[in-house]
């Protein structure tokens, strides 16, 4: 089982499919993983040499941001939000909906389960 990143990639599965496991690398940026590795589509991880798979690591290492690195990043960016207090900030910290979507009869995901309003009666 090949470890790229901190994670355990699948070695059944063909390498531009298995790459997308690691968080921050997704159809694009494996495919041009491959490309520039001149790694055939119809290859699979477990068919790999080992100095194509160090390969890999070392080009994912150089240029991308991934995993504990790009969550943390992702992470800071969602603190600073909030510590501004701009609109997106209390979104987040309010835990509604951020970019705009309706709430008035969805957003249940984000909202939880529906409260009932308590002293209505007829």
């Amino acid at each position: 089982m090949a470890r790229i990143a901190g994670v355990n990639i699948p070695t059944g599965k063909r390498v531009h499919i298995a790459l997308r496991y690691i968080h921050g690398i997704g159809p694009k940026h494996a495919a041009a993983i491959c490309e520039q590795l001149r790694i055939d589509e119809a290859r699979r991880v477990n068919q790999l040499s080992d100095a194509e798979v160090i390969q890999i690591r070392e080009i994912i290492d150089r240029d991308y941001v991934v995993e504990g690195d790009l969550r943390r990043e992702t992470a800071m960016n969602i603190k600073r939000l909030m510590d501004l207090g701009c609109y997106r900030g209390l979104r987040h910290r309010k835990n509604l909906p951020v970019r705009g979507q309706r709430t008035h009869t969805n957003a249940r995901t984000r909202k939880g389960p529906a409260k009932a309003i308590a002293g209505k009666k007829k």
